[in-house]
């Protein structure tokens, strides 16, 4: 078990300044299995109306909207977090399970392939392939991400937030969330429900405790065999005591860290930033 303090700070600046804003934050940690939330709270700069609800996903969602004049908006989420490793609570499903109709039809917004992650040709040919040489759903997600990486690195720089998985595949590269979908699209087009997570990571494989590092906001997968499993696919790995679970959702459309439209006038930059602290 380990246990981190996050602190998630984002935000836009208004060159124009902004008279009214509404936006919705998705940046606070949830308790699942392989975690504990003992804290967590939201500062917004400034002050605003605030609600807060679980999304459609069960995501922890904080609806706020200003209506003064402000040149800055700011919002940071602090929370502390016990992660548990976790061993497989329930007998997997295997393809039979999967393909069961009652089975599609429970998990079939997880099975849709939204324009995010819709598979270009041929990385639906390699799913199809993948599917029919593994024995199991979870070989299958291990193979088909292995084929994936052959193709696609991880570069910074080269897409954007909007990017669909069809262009990171002629690209040949990108960042966490292309790979997250890239993969979500051929895990679904081969059958396997398949939700996109949101969250946190530290890279280093045991900080020291006390040391404050430069987190990521990070992006992976669950793929459904019985019950939720994570995997992920940027690092080939099932995610770690690092790993930090804060949205879910089809891909990334349903779980931005912060959204929102203003009233003003001119453009406005945003500004994102996240250090984790191991405690224990």
């Amino acid at each position: 078990m380990s246990q981190y303090r996050i602190v998630h700070t984002t935000g836009y600046r208004y060159d124009g300044g902004a008279t009214d804003s509404f936006n919705e934050a998705r940046m606070t940690p949830l308790t699942s299995r392989r975690q504990l939330v003992l804290s967590s709270r939201l500062d917004i700069t400034p002050v605003a109306w605030t609600n807060s609800y679980r999304d459609y996903w069960g995501t922890s969602t904080t609806a706020f909207e200003i209506h003064e004049r402000h040149s800055e908006l700011k919002v940071v989420a602090t929370s502390t977090v016990d992660i548990h490793e976790v061993s497989r609570a329930e007998e997997p499903l295997g393809w039979a399970g999967l393909d069961d109709p009652d089975l599609r039809d429970r998990y079939g917004e997880l099975l849709n392939l939204t324009g995010y992650v819709r598979p270009h040709r041929d990385v639906a040919r390699i799913a199809q392939s993948v599917r029919a040489q593994s024995a199991t759903p979870g070989d299958a997600v291990v193979e088909l991400t292995r084929r994936l990486r052959d193709t696609v690195g991880y570069v910074p720089g080269v897409t954007q937030v909007h990017t669909q998985a069809a262009e990171v595949w002629e690209k040949g590269a990108g960042v966490c969330q292309d790979i997250a979908h890239l993969t979500l699209g051929g895990l679904r087009s081969m059958g396997i429900p398949a939700r996109y997570v949101s969250g946190y990571v530290v890279q280093r494989p045991d900080p020291a405790v006390g040391e404050v590092l430069v987190g990521e906001s990070h992006a992976w997968l669950q793929y459904f065999d019985g019950e939720w499993l994570g995997f992920d696919p940027t690092n080939g790995s099932v995610p770690s005591g690092s790993h930090v679970e804060v949205g879910f959702g089809r891909d990334y459309s349903d779980v931005p860290p912060l959204r929102g439209i203003y009233t003003g006038s001119g453009s406005s930059e945003m500004y994102v930033s996240v250090e984790m602290t191991r405690l224990t």
